[in-house]
Parts: C-alpha cells; structure tokens; sequence
C-alpha cells in the first residue's frame, strides 16, 4: 500500500479561519510536532503518521484517513462549559461547541493521548497513535481512548453546568 502524506508548508495562520482549508492529516503532523524537543520536526512527524497509517491499515483493513476522521468527530466535545462573570461572582454556563473547535480538540486530544502513553514505554508514538486513532474510532462500549474519555468528561462537567 502506497501512504502519500501532505506537507503544503502554506500560510495557513495569516488570515482568520484559514486553518480550516488545511488538510486535515497535515493538521494531524503539525499537532504531533509539540513540547520543545519536537519542535519544528515535520518529517518526523511525518514519518510518525505514516507509520500509523500502515499500522491502522494492517489491523483494520479500512482507509486509515477515514479511521482518523471518525476518531476526530469521535474525540471532539459538543458542549463545553465558560466562564461567565457578573458582578464578581463567576459562574460557568453550558455552550455549544463550534465545529472548527470540536476538529481542533479531537486532533489535540488524540495527539495528547498518544504522546503520553509513548512516554517511558517500549511502544513507539506511530503504535500508540495508531492505537489511540482506532479506539477513538470504535466507541461501542468501554472505550480505551484519551481522547473520548477526555470528552465525555468535558460533556459530563458542562451538562452539571447547564
């Protein structure tokens, strides 16, 4: 199987809501690339998410770009608390979650959880993305992602805030 990857190197914070016109894997790298030590790394990042993509290619036997779209509209919240003040009492308020915001936690949170179970293991960050993207994907049941425990507790926090 042949995996292309883009790397556009485009413009894409110069104007607002640019970001959204990005791919959506090259968006997956650039999250990949953080905490100072990977710090302008894309190839790396690059040859991380394509190992992944082989990786979750071999064990689900579907296209690993629709996995990781499942697993990112999976990994997003739909409602999220702020705060609002009034009168120097600060209360926080149950909102919907604009669209570009759920795609930008689902690809942090699932990015996130990947990094830390590499972290101080013998897995590599390609197998552990590769597993957080494909329990991301499958939510039936118990699931085991970061990401998605990570937004049912931010829904839980915002639905005792309604």
């Amino acid at each position: 199987m042949q995996v292309f990857l883009p790397h556009t190197a485009g413009r894409y914070a110069a104007k607002r809501f640019k970001k959204s016109t990005m791919p959506i894997v090259e968006r997956l790298v650039n999250s990949l690339m953080m905490y100072g030590r990977n710090n302008g790394k894309k190839q790396m990042a690059l040859r991380i998410v394509k190992q992944a993509f082989e990786i979750i290619h071999l064990l689900t036997g579907e296209n690993p770009i629709q996995v990781l779209i499942d697993s990112i509209s999976n990994g997003g919240a739909r409602e999220d608390s702020t705060r609002i003040g009034s009168g120097g009492v600060v209360r926080r308020q149950a909102v919907d979650v604009s669209p570009l915001r759920r795609v930008n936690q689902g690809i942090y949170l699932i990015t996130k959880g990947s990094r830390t179970s590499a972290f101080r293991s013998l897995k590599t960050v390609s197998e552990t993305l590769a597993e957080e993207i494909i329990a991301a994907h499958k939510t039936a049941g118990q699931t085991t992602s970061f990401a998605v425990r990570k937004k049912d507790e931010i829904e839980r926090v915002s639905k005792g805030n309604r």
